[in-house]
């Protein structure tokens, strides 16, 4: 990144404010030829990672890349994740987070994450009658 980003500061106050309230901080990766994760668990080229305590070692947080060891399926491997590619951060039991905008395809807004689809048509209220 050649200039100062906001995007590794906003990545840090979200993971901090999962922790601070005892929310697990999840991590959506856009994966590309930069990015080191275990390639079995990309979907549609997007992984999910949990960043808790309990879940990684060595976490480190910088300005252009954030690392850490993680397990799984048992077996542990060295993640290597650009801030670029960070999709967004978000607490996994509630939804709230961040999600970043850039270059690519975007994911759809989720009701969980705070977006609204104005594509779907709005429902009716229901209205109720008395029978006798």
């Amino acid at each position: 990144m050649s200039d100062l980003s906001t995007r590794p500061y906003l990545i840090r106050a979200i993971y901090e404010w999962c922790v601070d309230s005892g929310l697990t901080p999840y991590l959506a990766v856009r994966v590309d030829e930069h990015t080191e994760v275990p390639r079995a668990h990309v979907k549609d080229g997007e992984i999910v990672l949990n960043l808790s305590a309990d879940a990684v070692r060595n976490l480190l947080m910088g300005n252009e890349m954030i690392t850490c060891t993680g397990r799984f399926g048992g077996v542990p491997f060295d993640l290597m994740v650009p801030v670029i590619a960070v999709i967004g951060i978000f607490a996994k039991e509630t939804g709230q987070g961040l999600v970043f905008q850039g270059d690519g395809p975007q994911p759809p807004p989720l009701a969980t994450h705070g977006g609204i689809d104005e594509s779907k048509p709005k429902p009716h209220k229901p209205q109720l009658k008395i029978v006798k």
